[in-house]
């Protein structure tokens, strides 16, 4: 081993604050999909150095070797949480990428050295390995932690993905090998999504969207009318891998997809974003914590419906006259005090002050696209879709965001196209605005959802000590 090895990676930080200190982003890796499999989907690299004559455009990027895959979700392979006192590869780097591929259910492992500007593949796993060691299918949220990397699943056995239950299995952090299952005991929970845990007070949270069925082909708008998705908030002894309890948020707030835990460790509490209310066409953002050893949640904030012509909405919302928020992405600053929310029906991007957790104020919108309102971006330029997935800057300057949220889901709800870009805000004492200046375009074709920084970022990093 190198001396340099003998040092963790220098990306790696103890704490929020001290990460918010570090160099600002120069690189994005931002995932491509091409629903109509014409070619097979990939990373773009974006360059974010406002110094640079090539900044807001690609700059590289990666093909993979298959078509079909539908990336959504993807994540380094280790970061700050590498620090924690419990870990056992403090001198890992975070180099890699896992990238799932939702449809396929086949992963990938790039490699961002030596060039970060064309990253490699340099391991391939087929789905047949993952569902023979994991029983799982349809991988999705990817989080590096101390020991390993966690990857959650939406589907499980059968062609269908729904002959047995969907869970989160375990990578080996330095082989890429497929562990195995990570629950030791599941409790009540059948449907998945995204978790996130807090790694001190050695707990998991995880949410729900629904079945393979019920997204593949599209919202299955009999199932939300009986409000037969996700709706339930769990929660996991993190090291006995054992489910402890779940909160029913109600079974008229649909899809509790996006949970964010606060980034300081001492602070025991965090948001989760609901898509829709059935019975208002609301999106609502709650509040989790625990309080003498028990977890609770509170609706702490709603979104309105918009109303609309009917004449200009898709099939499936014209009988409401309105478009609902859709809230289907929120990110949370390295120092908890913004949470940013994705409205992708509207085509609205919300800034809510949030250091006290159970009063979240509206503190800055600003919009692009949108079912109804097709707002361009202030260069003139035309925005498709609506503000979607959330990156923020460790410094929390600047807000990236990217237009696609599921190819099936794209083409109901939008149905002229959703050509991939991705914008950017600012975000400060001078307000929250967007910037001009920043709209990235990608292949024809190819459309655009998460986006990862160099250096880590707001919803990839987490903490074992707190900031001073």
């Amino acid at each position: 081993m190198s001396s340099a090895r003998l040092r963790p990676d220098p990306t790696f930080y103890p704490s929020p604050r001290l990460a918010m200190e570090a160099p600002r982003e120069r690189l994005a890796y931002v995932a491509m999909l091409c629903p109509g499999r014409s070619r097979a989907d990939g990373l773009a690299v974006v360059d974010l150095d406002p110094a640079s004559p090539t900044h807001a455009t690609r700059v590289g990027g990666l093909d993979l070797p298959h078509l079909g895959d539908e990336l959504h979700h993807y994540g380094w392979n280790a970061c700050s949480s590498a620090l924690c006192p419990m870990g056992g590869h403090p001198f890992t780097e975070r180099r890699y990428l896992i990238i799932p591929g939702i449809r396929s259910s086949r992963l990938y492992i790039a490699d961002t050295r030596p060039d970060p500007r064309q990253p490699r593949i340099v391991k391939e796993i087929p789905p047949e390995e993952l569902l023979r060691k994991t029983g799982y299918s349809r991988p999705h949220t990817v989080h590096c932690g101390p020991e390993g990397i966690y990857v959650s699943t939406l589907g499980g056995k059968g062609a269908r993905g729904d002959e047995s239950l969907p869970g989160i299995f375990l990578l080996d952090c330095d082989s890429f090998e497929v562990l195995g299952q990570w629950e030791l005991a599941r409790g009540p929970q059948t449907m998945s999504y995204d978790f996130w845990w807090n790694l001190p007070h050695d707990y998991m949270v995880s949410s729900e969207w629904g079945l393979p069925p019920q997204f593949e082909s599209g919202l299955v708008a009999e199932d939300l009318l009986a409000n037969r998705y996700g709706h339930h908030l769990h929660f996991w002894d993190l090291r006995g891998r054992r489910h402890l309890q779940t909160i029913d948020l109600g079974a008229n707030h649909q899809m509790a997809l996006e949970v964010r835990p606060a980034h300081d460790p001492t602070r025991d509490y965090g948001f989760l974003g609901v898509v829709v209310d059935t019975t208002t066409l609301e999106g609502s953002l709650w509040t989790w914590w625990r309080e003498n050893g028990r977890f609770h949640a509170r609706k702490t904030a709603t979104i309105p419906p918009e109303p609309a012509d009917p004449a200009a909405l898709p099939d499936l919302l014209k009988p409401f006259g309105a478009v609902p928020p859709l809230v289907t992405d929120i990110d949370l600053s390295l120092d908890d005090r913004h949470l940013y929310v994705a409205c992708w029906g509207t085509g609205e991007l919300r800034r809510y002050h949030v250091s006290d957790p159970f009063d979240l104020r509206l503190t800055g919108s600003v919009r692009l696209g949108g079912i109804a309102r097709h707002t361009p971006h202030p260069s003139g330029a035309a925005f498709h879709g609506g503000p979607q997935m959330i990156e923020i800057s460790r410094d929390g300057e600047r807000v990236y965001f990217t237009n696609s949220l599921y190819s099936t889901w794209d083409d109901q709800f939008y149905p002229m196209g959703v050509p991939g870009q991705m914008a950017m805000a600012r975000s400060g004492a001078g307000g929250f605005a967007l910037e001009r200046d920043f709209l990235v375009g990608f292949p024809e074709g190819m459309r655009a959802h998460q986006i990862r920084l160099e250096g880590g970022d707001c919803s990839t990093e987490s903490f074992c000590f707190a900031s001073a």
